[in-house]
C-alpha cells in the first residue's frame, strides 16, 4: 500500500495487533475521528484490507507494516522505518499479545517466550523508542492488558504475570510523565470474544459460555474514551470492575487457588 507521508497538522495512531480483535477496533475509532494510521501485525494480507478499507471509508492515510513482535529486533526497526519516513506519532497503542494455558513444569518454552517478547518486552521497547516524541507532541500511550493483571495465573502463569507487567510499567510511566501534557492509559478487560483464543492453545469459547465474554466493539470505544480522556487505568464492564475490586480485597493464597481451580475445571 503506497501512502504519502501524514501532515504534521494532523494526528497519527500506531496501532500493534491491529488486523483484528480490539486492535482493529480501534483502528476503526481512531480512523473515525480523522488520525492517520500505522498498522502493525503479522498478517500481512490482512493488514492490507484493513488499511484499505480505513483509507477508502475515512479518507485518512494509512501505512502498514507487518512485522512479528515475536522478533526482537522488530521494535527497532518499526522506530527506524518511521523515522526514515518522517513520521512522529501522537499516540502509541501496545495492544497485540496473545496467551496460553497446561501446567508450566509441561508447558512448551518456546510458546512462552515468543509470548514473554510480544507481551513484555516488545510493548516496553516500542514505549522506549516513541514515548520521547509523544510526550514532545502531549500525545497518548494506551497499553492493553487484562483483568488477569491483578491476579496471579496458575496453569497460566506467564500470561498472567505478564499482563501484571503492562499494568504495573503503565501506571509507573503515567506517574513519571505527569506534568508533560501527555498521558499513559491502561486498558484491562476481562474476556473478550475475539480470534485471540486460537493463539492461546486451548483457551476458545463455545456458545454455552459465549455470553461470559465482552463485545469487543465494547472494549475498544471504552478503552478509546478512557485514553482520550486521560485515565491511568480502566476496566470495561461493571462485573470486571467489582471483580478487581474484590480482587484487591481477598487474601492472596483464595485468589490464586480460586483461578487454579478454575483452570483445572476446564481440562
Amino acid at each position: 500500500m503506497v501512502s504519502p507521508q501524514p501532515s504534521i497538522l494532523t494526528k497519527t495512531a500506531l496501532v500493534t495487533g491491529a488486523s483484528s480483535g480490539i486492535g482493529l477496533e480501534l483502528a476503526r475509532l481512531f480512523a473515525k475521528d480523522g488520525y492517520h494510521l500505522v498498522l502493525v501485525a503479522r498478517n500481512r494480507g490482512a493488514l492490507h484490507e484493513v488499511g484499505e478499507e480505513l483509507q477508502s471509508h475515512y479518507g485518512i492515510e494509512v501505512r502498514i507494516s507487518p512485522k512479528d513482535l515475536a522478533h526482537p529486533s522488530a521494535p527497532a526497526e518499526l522506530y527506524q522505518e518511521l523515522q526514515e519516513a518522517g513520521i512522529a506519532l501522537d499516540v502509541l497503542v501496545n495492544n497485540a499479545g496473545f496467551g496460553g494455558s497446561g501446567p508450566f513444569i509441561k508447558t512448551d518454552w518456546r510458546h512462552e517466550a515468543e509470548m514473554l517478547q510480544v507481551n513484555v518486552v516488545a510493548v516496553a521497547h516500542l514505549t522506549k523508542l516513541f514515548l520521547p516524541q509523544i510526550c514532545a507532541r502531549r500525545g497518548k500511550l494506551l497499553n492493553v492488558a487484562s483483568l488477569a493483571a491483578f491476579m496471579p495465573g496458575p496453569y497460566t502463569a506467564i500470561y498472567y504475570a505478564s499482563k501484571a507487567f503492562v499494568l504495573h510499567f503503565t501506571e509507573a510511566l503515567a506517574e513519571e510523565i505527569h506534568g508533560t501534557g501527555a498521558t499513559v492509559t491502561c486498558l484491562c478487560p476481562g474476556p473478550v470474544l475475539t480470534n485471540f483464543q486460537k493463539r492461546a492453545h486451548g483457551g476458545g469459547s463455545s456458545r454455552a459460555n459465549a455470553s461470559l465474554f465482552l463485545d469487543v466493539h465494547d472494549v475498544a470505544r471504552v478503552g478509546y474514551e478512557a485514553m482520550q480522556a486521560g485515565k491511568r487505568v480502566v476496566i470495561p464492564g461493571w462485573k470486571g470492575r467489582a471483580l478487581a475490586q474484590l480482587l484487591r480485597a481477598a487474601p492472596r493464597n483464595v485468589v490464586t487457588r480460586m483461578v487454579g481451580r478454575m483452570y483445572e475445571s476446564k481440562k
